[in-house]
């Protein structure tokens, strides 16, 4: 008999412990990867505690088409985590499925630019040279190098390649079409 109080002990327990980790109610978002890279799309955006309105803002973003992480999905919000490692609750509404990513924004300090390069191969022609932070469109990635492209306000758009490892808002090793 105690074992069996004990195995239904566990067994609530180890429940108990399964339905904590989910939202509450159970209710999830998309059914779409988790994780998976998005970018958002004004250039204000309430990061909040919770999943809710009534929930505190922590933050307000104010770039649009910075890349985020999806990580958790509840109802109409998404736990998002930024490249620095910042996470909190946004309503799905201010975030785009278009791909964005952003220059080693890792490095801190003085660092030489980086070059973006006019195919995927170490030597190629220097298009452009990039300092880290810059917000990148991604055009298509291999899983070695990305085609991107950066919007110069006032200017022409400059388009090229960059090693996938320097960017933030693309996993290692995928591909994006």
């Amino acid at each position: 008999m105690r074992k069996i109080v004990l195995a239904l002990a566990l067994f609530s327990l180890s429940t108990a412990s399964a339905l904590a980790q989910q939202p509450p109610g159970g209710r999830l978002g998309t059914g779409l990867p988790v994780p998976r890279y998005v970018s958002l799309k004004t250039d204000r955006v309430n990061l909040r505690e919770g999943p809710s309105k009534d929930h505190r803002t922590a933050w307000v973003f104010q770039r649009a088409g910075l890349p985020v992480e999806i990580i958790a999905e509840y109802e109409t919000w998404r736990r998002i985590r930024d490249s620095e490692g910042t996470e909190g609750w946004v309503l799905h509404s201010l975030l785009s499925g278009r791909r964005t990513a952003l220059v080693m924004p890792w490095v801190k300090g003085q660092q030489p630019p980086i070059s973006l390069v006019d195919r995927a191969d170490d030597k190629g022609g220097v298009v452009a040279q990039l300092q880290p932070g810059v917000i990148t469109n991604i055009k298509g990635c291999d899983g070695k190098w990305c085609r991107v492209m950066i919007v110069m306000d006032g200017a022409r758009d400059v388009d090229g390649y960059i090693q996938q490892e320097k960017l933030w808002g693309v996993y290692p090793n995928e591909t994006v079409e």
